[in-house]
């Protein structure tokens, strides 16, 4: 406990001002491989992106791959720069996940009529052509409301928040553009299509979709149930079986590619800790099976694109259409929570050809999570008769 004690110590200290953040920009994709328009698709229809059930909300598709949290520095003419570590001590992966799993396990369990996450997705695209090429990141804020009810609609409110310059010197680059309201850009889905992205926000979105089979509320390497989520295992050994039962060798998104089973289970534990109304105890099972694969690894102390500093874990994962990329969970050890993913580009290829290796491309951040009562937009009063776990609150928990 102790050491534990000691560890959190050390990932708290503030981290020195050595890079220039870049503040303004807001996450868009939803979570892992394929997505809606505006943003990857991070789940679709409440049934896809490795983590959770979200109803489409956006109209054009770019399929963009991935999801992630950006820790941003200053561009260096292919994208944003990912956080780096700021502190002289160096502490391995294990040390910060088993911090954040004790830092989750004793927090209070408590269950609402719907579990409400906000979330903000970054997707980064080079524009422009050779010479005065620049990086511009297109935005998409998410609200979720899922029902603790069965029989109950899933709620999602969703806008695209516009493109703008990555960095002072993408702008630079893009006013001597002409500063272009409407940005032609690849888009991301490996087959060398064009797609117009918009510098101007779009509407608010709302939409109300149907449980799946009427109690469905998460995909956890298949659809689950509130009540199949509430019930997972709280030791880590039991939680890896119980998952790992559902790994068939390929990933979330395809069976086309092949995963190994760390990533697999990485992709499927981001999810569970990043999106998920899980017990805290669970949510600590996760951190402590993280801190069990032999191929996570520690990435030091960067900031997310809300500017807020915490200590990322790293897995590598190598693609057919998007080169060799590094996904990058960032913990508040002290809160025992994610606060996102960023994806890092680690070999140029495909859809992330342009981008200097170092450079974020894509990223989500979690602004808001936590257990209501409230009405979600259009919606109706909070269901009764729920998953049973403790009192329920007046309002979510705001981060």
């Amino acid at each position: 406990m102790d050491e534990l004690r000691m560890v959190r110590t050390m990932l708290d200290r503030p981290a020195p001002d050595d890079a220039v953040v870049a503040k303004g920009r807001e996450r868009l994709r939803t979570e892992t491989r394929g997505r809606r328009r505006t943003m990857p698709a991070r789940r679709t229809l409440w049934a896809t992106g490795g983590l959770g059930l979200t109803a489409a909300t956006a109209a054009a598709a770019v399929a963009i791959s991935t999801t992630g949290t950006a820790g941003t520095a200053e561009n260096r003419s292919a994208g944003p720069r990912a956080g780096r570590s700021t502190t002289t001590t160096t502490l391995d992966a294990r040390s910060i996940l088993l911090a954040a799993a004790s830092s989750a396990e004793g927090q209070a369990d408590r269950v609402g009529g719907y579990w409400h996450t906000v979330s903000v997705g970054r997707y980064y695209y080079r524009a422009g052509t050779a010479g005065s090429a620049y990086t511009i990141v297109d935005q998409q804020r998410d609200d979720m409301w899922t029902p603790s009810a069965p029989r109950q609609a899933q709620v999602s409110v969703s806008q695209h928040l516009g493109v703008q310059p990555a960095t002072a010197a993408d702008r630079a680059a893009w006013t001597r553009a002409g500063s272009p309201a409407d940005i032609s850009v690849q888009a991301a889905d490996g087959k060398g299509g064009r797609v117009t992205l918009s510098t101007r926000p779009g509407r608010v979105m709302t939409s109300r979709s149907p449980l799946v089979d009427g109690d469905k509320v998460f995909w956890l390497g298949r659809n689950v149930t509130m009540k199949d989520l509430r019930a997972l295992p709280a030791d880590p050994r039991r939680l890896k079986a119980s998952l790992k039962r559902w790994y068939q060798g390929h990933g979330t998104e395809s069976s086309s590619e092949t995963m190994s089973s760390d990533l697999w289970l990485y992709t499927v534990a981001r999810g569970l800790i990043m999106d998920m109304p899980v017990t805290p105890k669970v949510r600590g099972a996760a951190f402590r099976m993280l801190a069990d694969l032999p191929s996570v690894t520690a990435a030091g102390r960067v900031q997310d694109a809300q500017g807020r500093t915490g200590t990322a874990i790293a897995i590598t994962e190598r693609t057919k259409v998007g080169g060799t990329y590094q996904h990058r969970l960032i913990i508040d050890t002290t809160a025992g929570r994610a606060l996102g993913e960023e994806l890092v580009v680690v070999k140029p290829g495909g859809s992330t050809a342009g981008f200097a290796p170092g450079a974020v491309w894509n990223s989500t951040t979690v602004v808001r999570q936590g257990w209501t009562d409230s009405a979600p937009p259009g919606g109706s009063a909070a269901p009764r008769g729920g998953t049973s776990g403790g009192p329920r609150p007046g309002a979510s928990v705001n981060h």
